[in-house]
């Protein structure tokens, strides 16, 4: 069984009220609750020793779900050094929503990882524009959301491996809002919704794309190369001087 581990950094939920009445048992709870139900859960929070995420645990996980927001700062370079190692020997990454602008997602990226945005109970259509790949699998045309954030181009973040959503706002935006990215051994997924006021979480279509993409994460059987110095493989014949 496919090994998953949420974190998220559960600030939002312990200060807001309005937050805690959409996602009581915090946003990783419920992503918990539905990602149970094909995978083995475990998760992790910010104020956990080392974030929750100790070395022991990231050995242990083929998949890596990140929510953060308001405490990027707050993530320890050393683990979020420690989580790129293991993106690179071949673990997965999904990044969502505002983890756009983690530690972790900039480093993989390279870029400033920013965008427009705005917030104003705005209509998403999020319309599915590479309908062959395992991670839509059973969306359909497009996912509806009747509230969610606006994200808008340009996304500063590399030319995605593999487009797979482009949202439309009822403001007129549109963004980049699923994309595929190969790091290594590793493969990185960012999906745009999940502003903490609005449930999208309790979407079915979101919630199968996020099931879809943990099997797409998972890492392969394939070696991680090995790096350095290496002995030749043949004979070297010198000439003579």
């Amino acid at each position: 069984m496919i090994k998953v581990t949420v974190w998220n950094e559960y600030r939002h939920e312990k200060q807001s009220e309005q937050v805690r009445a959409v996602y009581p048992e915090g946003i990783h709870g419920q992503l918990k609750s539905f990602l149970q139900e094909e995978f083995e859960v475990t998760t992790a929070t910010l104020d956990e020793p080392e974030h929750g995420l100790t070395e022991e645990v990231l050995a242990s996980t083929d998949v890596l779900v990140w929510w953060g927001h308001i405490a990027h700062g707050e993530v320890q370079d050393e683990i979020v050094n420690r989580v790129h190692q293991r993106v690179l020997e071949g673990m997965g990454l999904i990044v969502l929503h505002s983890g756009h602008m983690s530690k972790i997602f900039m480093k993989l990226m390279g870029t400033s990882c920013d965008l427009k945005w705005r917030e104003a109970d705005e209509v998403c259509r999020m319309w599915n524009v590479n309908p062959s790949h395992p991670i839509t699998e059973g969306v359909g045309e497009f996912i509806y959301l009747e509230k969610e954030e606006m994200y808008g181009e340009h996304f500063d973040i590399p030319a995605p491996d593999e487009l797979l959503f482009v949202n439309w706002y009822q403001g007129g935006e549109v963004f980049r809002g699923g994309c595929t990215f190969r790091r290594g051994n590793g493969k990185v997924f960012y999906f745009q919704p999940g502003h903490e006021t609005y449930p999208s979480y309790y979407n079915e279509q979101v919630q199968r794309v996020i099931q879809n993409a943990v099997k797409w994460c998972r890492p392969t059987t394939n070696a991680y190369p090995k790096y350095g110095y290496h002995q030749p493989l043949e004979q070297i014949s010198k000439g003579e001087a």
